[in-house]
């Protein structure tokens, strides 16, 4: 099970004239929102086939391949822009640091809530629950708390400390503890997916391990600045195109050379298994090549939607990245409500399970899914812009 979640701050002004470069960070939400559509309509009706971390290239058809690798856009996305809204949500203030640190404390505290009550509940229809899956809402919660202790630190700091921990985890990947050992929990939050026995009727799933995302938010953080009232924008773009290009040069020549960053990939008499084998990235946690590729692949699409504010495709996106938790809670249930009717109706056609026969059908369903989300994610992203009056709306 896993969960790219969209769960961030609203760019403070988007919608408004002019804003283009704040309309293009809820437009690059949106886009990654659409990709993690794709990946939860397969997690919940093709579920019969499931991909292993990294994926088994010999055994994964391309079709399913290449729709989890466009997931894997959503979480450095959803972690990398969460970081930017909070400077931008703390710029708006005079004693930004003291807001923003705030924001992030409450905020982060608020995740954390909802990973372990509402959101393991839509995937495991259970109460009292017996498993908790601590997933990406769990891992930005608490970047997010993380981050509200770093943003007092200088920018300059920021920076070196989030490449750090971006590029230089790998290097724990050996590290490991029983888990009868007194570090075992802590690690397993940290760095090396597991189970917390936290007593004999519940365990905990630590299936987004912090670190590397501790990282990713701090540089978006960092990147605060790009996007100030007042900042450069042809600046901007230059700075989001070298450091976009930069992540993927370096994606593809560690990649080749195979001398750090995640597991090896081998040559295979087959060229598109060869090229799935050099794709193939792990994401729990995020190597750095996962972060590079990811990240590179973002940045870039951030610089273009800020470039192109007139195409009207993007009026769309803009909308689901307006009300990412809203988008995020209300698809879940609607998933697994389906999921239900479904199994109801026809029963379990695949073993155990009630799944699709075919990727096809799929994506097929989660563009039907997109098209009837929305209008409720619409209208309330309506009243959420309106309504600023009611304090907690700026939480969901």
């Amino acid at each position: 099970m896993s969960s790219d979640t969209p769960i961030l701050p609203r760019s403070p002004a988007a919608g408004l004239p002019g804003a283009s470069r704040l309309q293009s960070i809820d437009a690059l939400r949106g886009l990654v929102i659409l990709f993690m559509l794709i990946d939860h309509v397969r997690e919940t009706f093709y579920l019969h086939h499931q991909v292993p971390d990294p994926m088994d290239v010999s055994a994964t058809a391309p079709e399913l391949f290449f729709s989890r690798l466009l997931a894997h856009l959503c979480a450095p996305v959803f972690v990398l822009l969460t970081g930017l809204s909070a400077f931008l949500y703390g710029s708006k203030y005079e004693d930004g640091r003291a807001a923003a640190s705030g924001f992030l404390f409450k905020r982060g505290l608020f995740l954390v809530l909802l990973e372990v009550t509402v959101v393991n509940f839509a995937w495991t229809f259970q109460f009292p629950p017996t498993k908790i899956f601590l997933q990406v809402i769990w891992a930005i919660g608490l970047s997010m708390l993380m981050l509200s202790a770093l943003v007092w630190l200088p920018r300059r700091l920021i920076i070196p400390l989030g490449l750090l921990l971006v590029a230089g985890h790998n290097l724990l990947d050996h590290l490991h503890f029983a888990p009868d050992h007194a570090l075992h929990t802590l690690w397993a939050v940290l760095h090396d997916r597991g189970w917390i026995e936290v007593s004999e009727t519940l365990r905990l799933r630590t299936s987004y391990p912090l670190l590397p995302w501790i990282g990713v938010i701090a540089l978006g953080y960092a990147m605060g600045p790009w996007f100030a009232k007042g900042a450069d924008a042809l600046q901007r773009q230059r700075r989001l195109l070298t450091w976009g290009l930069g992540l993927l040069v370096g994606f593809v020549l560690l990649r080749a050379t195979n001398v750090y960053g995640d597991k090896p990939w081998v040559v295979d008499d087959s060229f598109l298994v060869s090229a799935m084998g050099f794709l193939n990235i792990t994401k729990y946690p995020p190597s750095l090549l996962f972060l590079a590729l990811t990240l590179g692949i973002g940045l870039l699409l951030l610089r273009a939607f800020e470039r192109r504010p007139q195409m009207r495709w993007l009026a769309p996106l803009t909308v689901f990245g307006a009300a990412p938790m809203f988008f995020y809670v209300l698809h879940l249930y609607v998933l697994k409500f389906l999921y239900l009717g479904a199994q109801a109706i026809w029963g379990n056609n695949q073993g155990e399970l009630f799944g699709f026969g075919s990727m096809w059908m799929v994506w097929l369903s989660t563009l039907a899914l997109g098209v009837a989300l929305y209008p409720p994610v619409k209208a309330f992203a309506a009243f959420k812009a309106r309504r600023r009056d009611i304090a907690w709306l700026k939480y969901l």
